[in-house]
C-alpha cells in the first residue's frame, strides 16, 4: 500500500470510527434512559405500590428529552478535546510530561535520537518535527502526534534512548513516520476527541455524586436526595461502560495499523533487525513499553507498543502482541526476547557521526542498481517514494548532512542561527540590493541575529545550491522554538528581503512557501483543508497554472516551454488543458491555485505530481528551480517529496 492509499483509506477509517462512535452514543442513551426510568421509580414508588409500571415513568417526550441531552453532552465533549488539541502534536507531548529537545543539545543519547530523526527527515522530504522526552518514563515507547506533517512532533520516553541501539532506535522511528505520513496522526487526534465525549457522561455523574455528598450533610435523607444519588452512581456506571465501548473503539482502529507501519519501518529502513530488535527489547525488559503519566489512557492508540495494562487488556489492547508482530517481521524469531540491554557506546555514536556514510560515487553506483541512470527514471522514484523513502535515500541524506559546513549546521540548529541562515539564502547577489537589505536587518532584524547573519554571509555565499533544500528542512524545528513575537518580525523581514530588489523569483516563493507553509501553523490559528475534489478535471483552470509554471520554470525558449506543457498534460486522463502564456502568469494566480488544488483528495494527488514531474524531465534535463517548485507543490499537497538524488 502507497503513501496515497494509505492516506485514502485513513479516510475511510474516519468513516469507520464514525459508525463506532455513533453505535456507542445510542448504547449510553438507551442506558441513560433506563437509568432514568429506574430513578424516577423510586422517587414515584408510592406510584408504583398503586399499580404503575416501570414503563409508566417514561414517555416519548422525556425520552426525546434525555436522548438530546446526552447526544449533545457527548458531542459537546469531543468538540471541546478536539478544539483542545488544536495547536497540534506539542500539545498531546506536554500532557504527558515531554519536554522539548532543543537542536542543540549536548547530551550523547539525545543527540543520537535527533540525527536520526533528521536524517529521515530530510531522506522524506520534510522537516524535522520537534522531539520531545518523557524523561520519567524508564519504559521503551514513543508516539507521533499532531494533524499532518506541519504540526507533527514525536515523542519518546527515558527509556527508549537508554535501552536502545541506533539500529533499533531507527527501527522505531521510521515506524513513526509512517503514522505521521500515513494521516494515523490525525485519526488518533479524532479518536481522543471522540472517547472524551464517551466518558462525559461518567464525569458529571462524579461531579454529581461529590456536590450530592455535600449538599446531604446536617440535612435528614429523603427520597429526592436517594434518588440523586442513585442518578449519580448510575451516570458514573454508564462512565465505565463508556471506557469498556472506548477501548473496543481503539482496539478496532489501532491494531492493523500499527501492522502496517511495521511493514513500513522495514521498507524505510531496509532493515528488520532495527525494528525487531526493538520489540524484542521491549518484551526483555523489566519495565517493557509501560507509560506511567496519569493521561497515558487517553493516547494509549498513538504509542509505538501497548503502554497500559489493565482489565480486559486481551480484548480492547490497542496494539497486537509483541510476539505476533515480532513474527510478521521475522518469521524465524525463536521466540526468546532480548534482554541483554547492550547499546551504542558514545564512542560509537562519536565515530558514527564523524565518518562519511557513503561517497558520491559509491551512493551512485548503490543507486543505479534500483533506478535507471536517466532523469525521468530518478524524479518519478522520488514521487513513487512520497511517504516511504528507501534506505539510499536515507544515505544520500546522510551524505547532504555530513557535507555541510560544520559553522552553518550548527547554526541552523538553533532558534537565532536558523534565522541568520534563511536570511543569508535569500541575500541578493549584487551588492548594490545587498546593500540596502542588511540596512533592513540592522535596522529591524534581532541585533544578534543581525550579527551572525554577516558572520555567515561568507560560508553561505559558497554553498551549492544542492544544500538549499536539506538546510530549510533543518532550521524549521529551530524556527518552531521562536516566540510568537519573533516570528512575526522573522516573517515580515523575510518578505521584506526577498521583495527589496522589486521582483520574486520562483526559487524565493518555494523557499517562503515552504517555510510558511510549515510554520504558519505553528505560530497562527489556522482552519485544516478537507478535501473535496477527486478528481483533476474539476480543477482544469488550476492545473493549467502549476503546469505552465512548471514548464516556464526550467526554459527560456517558447517552443521548449510548449514542448514541457505539452509532455506534462499527457500524463493527465483528459484534455483540453491550455498553457498560461508566461506574461500573464502571476504569483498570486498561483497561490490560490494552489490553495484549491489541496483540496484534491489523495487518489488524485499523485496524477498531478507525475505531470509535474513529465514537464521537469522531458528534456533529460533538472534544474534546481524545478527540483525546488516540485518540493514546494508537494508541500502544499501534504505529500512529502524525497529528495532527488543525482546520478
Amino acid at each position: 500500500m502507497n503513501f496515497f492509499e494509505s492516506q485514502d483509506r485513513v479516510r475511510k477509517n474516519t468513516f469507520q470510527l464514525v459508525f463506532l462512535f455513533t453505535l456507542a452514543v445510542v448504547t449510553l442513551i438507551i442506558m441513560t434512559n433506563l437509568l432514568v426510568m429506574v430513578v424516577f421509580g423510586y422517587i414515584n414508588s408510592e406510584q408504583m405500590q398503586d399499580g404503575g409500571t416501570l414503563l409508566q415513568q417514561m414517555d416519548w417526550q422525556t425520552f426525546a428529552a434525555v436522548s438530546a441531552g446526552v447526544g449533545v453532552v457527548v458531542l459537546a465533549g469531543s468538540l471541546y478535546k478536539i478544539m483542545a488539541l488544536s495547536a497540534g502534536g506539542k500539545t498531546v507531548a506536554e500532557a504527558l510530561g515531554g519536554k522539548l529537545i532543543p537542536q542543540n543539545t549536548d547530551d550523547l543519547k539525545q543527540r543520537k535520537l535527533l540525527n536520526v530523526v533528521e536524517e529521515m527527515a530530510i531522506a522524506s522530504g520534510t522537516p524535522a518535527p520537534p522531539v520531545y522526552l518523557l524523561a520519567d518514563e524508564p519504559g521503551i515507547n514513543a508516539f507521533a502526534a499532531g494533524f499532518s506533517p506541519r504540526d507533527a512532533v514525536i515523542g519518546v520516553t527515558q527509556g527508549t534512548i537508554d535501552h536502545l541501539s541506533r539500529d533499533q532506535l531507527q527501527g522505531v522511528i521510521a515506524h513513526e513516520f509512517s503514522h505521521i505520513f500515513n494521516g494515523d496522526m490525525r485519526l488518533n487526534i479524532r479518536l481522543m476527541g471522540v472517547l472524551n465525549g464517551i466518558l462525559i457522561i461518567g464525569i458529571i455523574g462524579y461531579y454529581i455524586l461529590h456536590s450530592a455528598a455535600y449538599s446531604r450533610r446536617g440535612r435528614s435523607s429523603d427520597k429526592g436526595a436517594g434518588g440523586i444519588l442513585a442518578l449519580a452512581i448510575g451516570l458514573m456506571v454508564i462512565g465505565f461502560a463508556g471506557t469498556f465501548f472506548g477501548g473496543l473503539i481503539k482496539a478496532a482502529v489501532s491494531r492493523q495499523r500499527e501492522y502496517l507501519a511495521d511493514a513500513s519501518a522495514v521498507q524505510f529502513t531496509r532493515n528488520p533487525n532495527g525494528i525487531a530488535g526493538a520489540l524484542k527489547r521491549i518484551g526483555g525488559l523489566e519495565f517493557g513499553s509501560k507509560v506511567e503519566n496519569p493521561g497515558a489512557p487517553e493516547v494509549s492508540h498513538a504509542f509505538f507498543a501497548q503502554g497500559i495494562s489493565g482489565f480486559m487488556q486481551s480484548l480492547s489492547a490497542t496494539h497486537p502482541p509483541l510476539a505476533k508482530r515480532i513474527l510478521r517481521i521475522d518469521p524465524h524469531w525463536n521466540g526468546k526476547f532480548d534482554s541483554s540491554d547492550k547499546t551504542d557506546s558514545p564512542r560509537d555514536e562519536k565515530e558514527a557521526d564523524k565518518k562519511e556514510p557513503m561517497t558520491r560515487e559509491e551512493l551512485a553506483k548503490k543507486v543505479a542498481t534500483v533506478v535507471t541512470g536517466v532523469a525521468m527514471a530518478d524524479v518519478t522514484n522520488a514521487i513513487d517514494q512520497i511517504g516511504n523513502p528507501k534506505q539510499e535515500t536515507i544515505n544520500y541524506a546522510r551524505s547532504l548532512i555530513s557535507e555541510l559546513p560544520m559553522v552553518i549546521k550548527e547554526a541552523a540548529r538553533e532558534p537565532y542561527g536558523a534565522r541568520a541562515v534563511i536570511y543569508s539564502l535569500v541575500l541578493d547577489p549584487g551588492q548594490e540590493v545587498r546593500g540596502r537589505q542588511l540596512k533592513h536587518l540592522q535596522k529591524y532584524a534581532d541585533p544578534d541575529v543581525f550579527v551572525l547573519t554577516h558572520k555567515l554571509i561568507p560560508e553561505m555565499d559558497g554553498l551549492d545550491i544542492k544544500y538549499r533544500l536539506p538546510l530549510i528542512d533543518i532550521v524549521i524545528p529551530a524556527l518552531k522554538q521562536l516566540s510568537i513575537s519573533q516570528y512575526k518580525s522573522f516573517r515580515e523581514n523575510l518578505t521584506a528581503l526577498i521583495e527589496m530588489d522589486s521582483r520574486v523569483d520562483l526559487l524565493e516563493w518555494s523557499l517562503q512557501k515552504i517555510l510558511f507553509n510549515h510554520l504558519d501553523g505553528q505560530f497562527f490559528k489556522l482552519t485544516h483543508t478537507k478535501a473535496r475534489y477527486s478528481h483533476l478535471g474539476q480543477l482544469k483552470k488550476e492545473i493549467e497554472m502549476i503546469l505552465s509554471v512548471m514548464a516556464c520554470a526550467g526554459h527560456q525558449d517558447q517552443n521548449n516551454i510548449e514542448e514541457a506543457f505539452s509532455a506534462a498534460t499527457k500524463t493527465l486522463k483528459f484534455s483540453g488543458l491550455q498553457l498560461v502564456a508566461k506574461n500573464e502568469i502571476s504569483l498570486s494566480d498561483l497561490d490560490r491555485s494552489l490553495q484549491n488544488l489541496a483540496k484534491l483528495k489523495p487518489l488524485a494527488k499523485p496524477q498531478l505530481l507525475k505531470a509535474c514531474a513529465a514537464s521537469v524531465v522531458h528534456d533529460q534535463k533538472i534544474s534546481p528551480v524545478e527540483v525546488e517548485l516540485l518540493r514546494a507543490f508537494s508541500d502544499v499537497l501534504d505529500c512529502p517529496m524525497p529528495p532527488i538524488i543525482p546520478l
